[in-house]
Protein backbone atom coordinates (compact mmCIF):
# COMPACT_ATOMS: atom_id res chain seq x y z
CA UNK A 1 0.00 0.00 0.00
CA UNK A 2 1.24 3.67 -0.87
CA UNK A 3 1.85 5.93 2.11
CA UNK A 4 4.77 7.50 1.03
CA UNK A 5 5.46 9.41 -1.93
CA UNK A 6 8.11 11.75 -3.55
CA UNK A 7 7.64 14.42 -6.07
CA UNK A 8 10.68 15.42 -8.76
CA UNK A 9 10.29 19.03 -9.17
CA UNK A 10 8.23 21.80 -7.85
CA UNK A 11 6.78 23.85 -10.41
CA UNK A 12 3.14 23.87 -11.22
CA UNK A 13 2.89 20.09 -11.77
CA UNK A 14 4.69 18.92 -9.19
CA UNK A 15 3.25 21.09 -6.51
CA UNK A 16 -0.15 20.10 -7.67
CA UNK A 17 0.43 16.75 -7.53
CA UNK A 18 1.72 17.01 -3.95
CA UNK A 19 -0.90 18.84 -2.77
CA UNK A 20 -3.39 16.73 -3.59
CA UNK A 21 -1.65 13.62 -2.14
CA UNK A 22 -0.95 15.45 1.11
CA UNK A 23 -4.52 16.24 0.94
CA UNK A 24 -5.41 12.39 0.37
CA UNK A 25 -3.12 12.07 3.61
CA UNK A 26 -0.16 10.93 2.11
CA UNK A 27 3.10 11.53 3.33
CA UNK A 28 5.20 13.67 0.71
CA UNK A 29 8.29 14.71 -0.14
CA UNK A 30 8.99 17.16 -2.84
CA UNK A 31 12.35 18.48 -4.08
CA UNK A 32 13.34 20.71 -6.51
CA UNK A 33 17.60 21.37 -8.10
CA UNK A 34 17.41 23.87 -5.53
CA UNK A 35 15.97 24.97 -2.07
CA UNK A 36 14.51 28.43 -3.22
CA UNK A 37 12.88 26.19 -5.93
CA UNK A 38 11.17 24.16 -3.50
CA UNK A 39 10.17 26.21 -1.63
CA UNK A 40 8.77 28.41 -3.92
CA UNK A 41 6.39 25.02 -4.79
CA UNK A 42 5.69 24.71 -1.01
CA UNK A 43 4.18 28.81 -1.44
CA UNK A 44 2.05 28.04 -3.83
CA UNK A 45 0.85 24.77 -1.99
CA UNK A 46 0.50 27.16 0.65
CA UNK A 47 -1.71 29.87 -1.32
CA UNK A 48 -3.69 27.01 -2.85
CA UNK A 49 -5.11 25.40 0.57
CA UNK A 50 -5.88 28.86 1.95
CA UNK A 51 -7.95 30.01 -1.23
CA UNK A 52 -9.82 26.23 -0.57
CA UNK A 53 -10.12 27.06 3.17
CA UNK A 54 -11.31 30.62 2.27
CA UNK A 55 -14.20 28.77 -0.34
CA UNK A 56 -14.99 26.29 2.76
CA UNK A 57 -14.26 23.44 0.73
CA UNK A 58 -11.34 22.44 3.29
CA UNK A 59 -11.39 23.02 6.67
CA UNK A 60 -8.41 24.62 8.80
CA UNK A 61 -7.39 21.36 10.55
CA UNK A 62 -7.45 19.51 6.75
CA UNK A 63 -5.25 22.39 5.76
CA UNK A 64 -2.84 22.15 8.69
CA UNK A 65 -2.25 18.39 8.70
CA UNK A 66 -1.45 18.91 4.73
CA UNK A 67 0.94 21.03 4.78
CA UNK A 68 2.54 19.23 8.13
CA UNK A 69 2.70 16.22 5.78
CA UNK A 70 5.12 18.26 3.29
CA UNK A 71 8.90 17.88 3.57
CA UNK A 72 10.91 19.86 1.00
CA UNK A 73 14.23 19.08 -0.36
CA UNK A 74 17.05 19.14 -3.00
CA UNK A 75 17.97 15.47 -3.24
CA UNK A 76 15.79 13.03 -5.14
CA UNK A 77 17.82 10.01 -5.11
CA UNK A 78 18.46 10.25 -0.96
CA UNK A 79 14.74 10.78 -0.40
CA UNK A 80 13.72 7.69 -3.06
CA UNK A 81 15.36 5.58 -0.83
CA UNK A 82 11.93 5.60 2.16
CA UNK A 83 8.79 5.87 -0.25
CA UNK A 84 6.41 3.71 -1.72
CA UNK A 85 6.17 5.55 -5.23
CA UNK A 86 8.14 8.25 -6.63
CA UNK A 87 6.64 11.01 -8.96
CA UNK A 88 8.66 12.74 -12.07
CA UNK A 89 7.38 15.86 -12.75
CA UNK A 90 10.59 17.77 -14.24
CA UNK A 91 10.86 19.33 -17.84
CA UNK A 92 10.10 17.03 -20.90
CA UNK A 93 13.66 16.53 -21.84
CA UNK A 94 14.45 12.43 -22.29
CA UNK A 95 17.92 13.05 -21.38
CA UNK A 96 16.68 14.72 -17.88
CA UNK A 97 14.42 11.84 -17.11
CA UNK A 98 17.10 9.23 -18.45
CA UNK A 99 19.32 10.49 -15.85
CA UNK A 100 16.79 10.32 -12.66
CA UNK A 101 15.38 7.35 -13.18
CA UNK A 102 18.80 5.89 -13.40
CA UNK A 103 19.75 7.75 -10.00
CA UNK A 104 16.41 6.73 -8.32
CA UNK A 105 16.20 3.36 -9.19
CA UNK A 106 19.54 2.59 -7.64
CA UNK A 107 17.96 3.84 -4.14
CA UNK A 108 14.58 3.58 -4.36
CA UNK A 109 12.96 0.32 -2.44
CA UNK A 110 12.47 -2.99 -3.96
CA UNK A 111 8.66 -2.19 -4.11
CA UNK A 112 8.36 1.25 -4.85
CA UNK A 113 6.87 1.90 -8.35
CA UNK A 114 8.48 5.01 -10.17
CA UNK A 115 6.17 6.91 -12.07
CA UNK A 116 6.74 9.74 -14.85
CA UNK A 117 4.35 12.79 -15.51
CA UNK A 118 5.39 13.03 -19.25
CA UNK A 119 2.73 13.67 -21.48
CA UNK A 120 4.26 12.40 -24.62
CA UNK A 121 7.88 10.80 -24.33
CA UNK A 122 8.70 7.29 -24.48
CA UNK A 123 7.52 5.32 -20.88
CA UNK A 124 9.21 2.19 -22.07
CA UNK A 125 12.53 4.27 -23.11
CA UNK A 126 12.32 6.11 -19.77
CA UNK A 127 11.44 2.62 -17.99
CA UNK A 128 15.06 1.40 -19.63
CA UNK A 129 17.00 3.43 -17.76
CA UNK A 130 15.65 1.68 -14.38
CA UNK A 131 17.05 -1.18 -12.70
CA UNK A 132 13.35 -2.94 -12.88
CA UNK A 133 11.59 -1.35 -15.65
CA UNK A 134 8.47 -3.79 -14.82
CA UNK A 135 7.91 -1.32 -11.63
CA UNK A 136 7.79 1.97 -14.13
CA UNK A 137 4.18 3.65 -15.17
CA UNK A 138 3.54 6.96 -16.52
CA UNK A 139 1.03 9.08 -13.85
CA UNK A 140 0.32 12.04 -16.29
CA UNK A 141 -1.34 14.47 -14.46
CA UNK A 142 -3.59 17.03 -16.29
CA UNK A 143 -3.23 20.86 -15.09
CA UNK A 144 -4.43 22.45 -12.57
CA UNK A 145 -3.84 19.05 -10.76
CA UNK A 146 -6.06 19.58 -7.71
CA UNK A 147 -9.05 20.26 -9.98
CA UNK A 148 -8.65 17.68 -13.36
CA UNK A 149 -9.88 14.62 -12.37
CA UNK A 150 -8.28 12.20 -14.85
CA UNK A 151 -5.37 10.45 -14.52
CA UNK A 152 -3.85 9.04 -17.58
CA UNK A 153 -2.03 5.49 -16.79
CA UNK A 154 0.57 4.69 -19.39
CA UNK A 155 1.92 1.16 -19.55
CA UNK A 156 5.27 0.75 -20.69
CA UNK A 157 6.68 -2.81 -22.66
CA UNK A 158 7.83 -4.19 -19.49
CA UNK A 159 5.01 -2.77 -16.87
CA UNK A 160 3.52 -5.65 -15.09
CA UNK A 161 0.16 -5.91 -14.17
CA UNK A 162 0.39 -5.76 -10.52
CA UNK A 163 1.84 -1.78 -11.17
CA UNK A 164 -0.88 -0.35 -13.31
CA UNK A 165 -3.07 -2.06 -10.35
CA UNK A 166 -1.21 -0.32 -7.81
CA UNK A 167 -1.23 2.73 -9.90
CA UNK A 168 -5.01 2.68 -10.18
CA UNK A 169 -5.33 1.82 -6.33
CA UNK A 170 -3.16 5.13 -6.01
CA UNK A 171 -5.24 6.98 -8.23
CA UNK A 172 -8.74 5.73 -6.38
CA UNK A 173 -6.88 7.13 -3.48
CA UNK A 174 -6.00 10.21 -4.43
CA UNK A 175 -9.98 11.21 -6.14
CA UNK A 176 -8.89 10.34 -9.26
CA UNK A 177 -10.48 8.41 -12.30
CA UNK A 178 -7.99 6.53 -14.11
CA UNK A 179 -7.61 5.54 -17.84
CA UNK A 180 -5.65 2.94 -19.06
CA UNK A 181 -3.18 3.26 -22.19
CA UNK A 182 -0.16 1.54 -23.76
CA UNK A 183 2.82 3.51 -24.42
CA UNK A 184 2.31 5.38 -27.23
CA UNK A 185 3.59 8.94 -29.26
CA UNK A 186 1.26 11.37 -27.43
CA UNK A 187 -0.75 8.08 -25.30
CA UNK A 188 -4.55 9.29 -25.62
CA UNK A 189 -4.97 12.71 -24.37
CA UNK A 190 -2.08 14.36 -25.88
CA UNK A 191 -2.11 13.23 -28.89
CA UNK A 192 -6.07 14.50 -29.58
CA UNK A 193 -5.78 17.46 -27.57
CA UNK A 194 -2.40 19.22 -29.80
CA UNK A 195 -3.94 18.35 -32.25
CA UNK A 196 -7.26 20.53 -31.89
CA UNK A 197 -5.07 22.85 -30.84
CA UNK A 198 -2.93 22.47 -33.59
CA UNK A 199 -5.79 23.45 -36.50
CA UNK A 200 -7.11 26.00 -33.86
CA UNK A 201 -3.58 28.00 -34.58
CA UNK A 202 -3.64 27.47 -38.00
CA UNK A 203 -7.49 28.97 -38.19
CA UNK A 204 -6.11 31.57 -36.44
CA UNK A 205 -3.26 32.27 -38.61
CA UNK A 206 -5.16 32.13 -41.60
CA UNK A 207 -7.78 34.44 -40.56
CA UNK A 208 -11.00 32.30 -40.43
CA UNK A 209 -11.43 33.82 -36.82
CA UNK A 210 -10.59 35.51 -33.95
CA UNK A 211 -8.91 33.69 -31.03
CA UNK A 212 -11.89 34.63 -28.97
CA UNK A 213 -14.56 33.19 -31.14
CA UNK A 214 -12.69 29.77 -32.18
CA UNK A 215 -12.08 29.72 -28.73
CA UNK A 216 -16.16 30.49 -27.68
CA UNK A 217 -17.22 27.87 -30.54
CA UNK A 218 -15.94 24.90 -28.86
CA UNK A 219 -17.51 26.20 -25.74
CA UNK A 220 -20.37 26.82 -26.39
CA UNK A 221 -20.93 24.01 -29.40
CA UNK A 222 -18.89 21.45 -27.49
CA UNK A 223 -19.47 22.36 -23.90
CA UNK A 224 -15.54 22.43 -23.78
CA UNK A 225 -14.56 24.20 -20.58
CA UNK A 226 -11.82 25.97 -22.09
CA UNK A 227 -11.13 26.68 -25.85
CA UNK A 228 -8.39 25.07 -27.64
CA UNK A 229 -6.34 28.78 -27.59
CA UNK A 230 -6.81 29.35 -23.96
CA UNK A 231 -5.57 25.91 -23.38
CA UNK A 232 -2.82 26.29 -25.19
CA UNK A 233 -1.79 29.35 -22.97
CA UNK A 234 -2.45 27.62 -20.05
CA UNK A 235 -0.28 24.71 -20.94
CA UNK A 236 2.47 26.60 -22.07
CA UNK A 237 2.77 27.38 -25.68
CA UNK A 238 6.51 26.12 -25.56
CA UNK A 239 5.42 23.38 -24.22
CA UNK A 240 2.72 22.79 -26.69
CA UNK A 241 5.48 22.90 -29.34
CA UNK A 242 8.08 20.77 -27.83
CA UNK A 243 5.01 18.03 -27.65
CA UNK A 244 4.05 18.37 -31.53
CA UNK A 245 7.82 17.99 -32.82
CA UNK A 246 7.78 14.84 -31.00
CA UNK A 247 4.99 13.68 -32.26
CA UNK A 248 5.53 15.17 -35.98
CA UNK A 249 8.74 13.26 -35.91
CA UNK A 250 6.86 10.05 -34.26
CA UNK A 251 3.97 10.31 -36.42
CA UNK A 252 3.84 12.38 -39.24
CA UNK A 253 2.35 15.96 -40.67
CA UNK A 254 -0.29 15.68 -39.17
CA UNK A 255 1.42 17.15 -36.36
CA UNK A 256 3.47 19.53 -37.87
CA UNK A 257 3.67 22.82 -35.98
CA UNK A 258 2.03 25.58 -37.38
CA UNK A 259 4.55 28.58 -38.10
CA UNK A 260 2.87 31.03 -36.05
CA UNK A 261 3.08 29.17 -33.08
CA UNK A 262 6.97 28.21 -33.58
CA UNK A 263 7.02 32.35 -34.48
CA UNK A 264 5.29 32.96 -31.02
CA UNK A 265 7.78 30.63 -28.48
CA UNK A 266 10.45 32.43 -30.43
CA UNK A 267 8.88 35.86 -29.26
CA UNK A 268 8.60 34.83 -25.86
CA UNK A 269 5.12 34.83 -25.69
CA UNK A 270 4.74 31.21 -23.62
CA UNK A 271 0.98 31.69 -22.65
CA UNK A 272 -0.27 32.32 -19.13
CA UNK A 273 3.10 32.05 -17.09
CA UNK A 274 4.64 34.89 -18.92
CA UNK A 275 1.53 37.24 -19.15
CA UNK A 276 1.22 37.07 -23.18
CA UNK A 277 0.54 34.08 -25.41
CA UNK A 278 -2.87 33.88 -27.76
CA UNK A 279 -4.41 36.61 -25.12
CA UNK A 280 -2.84 38.74 -22.44
CA UNK A 281 -2.94 38.36 -18.58
CA UNK A 282 -1.80 40.31 -15.73
CA UNK A 283 1.07 40.05 -14.68
CA UNK A 284 0.32 40.83 -10.78
CA UNK A 285 -0.38 37.30 -9.59
CA UNK A 286 -2.41 38.48 -7.10
CA UNK A 287 -4.96 39.68 -9.92
CA UNK A 288 -4.85 36.04 -12.15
Amino acid sequence: MISKVLVIGAGTMGNGIAQVCATSGLSVTMTDVTEAAAKKGLAQIEKALARMVEKGKLGADARDRALSSIAIGTDPAGAASEVDLVIEAIPERMDLKLELFGAISRRAPSHALLATNTSSLSVTEIAGASIDPSRVVGLHFFNPVPVMELLEIVRGLSTTDATVEQARAFGARIGKRSIVVKDAPGFATSRLGVILGCEAIRMLESGVASAEDIDLAMELGYRHPMGPLKLTDLVGLDVRLAILDHLHRELGEQFRAPPLLRQMVRAGRLGKKVGRGFYDYPTDPSKA
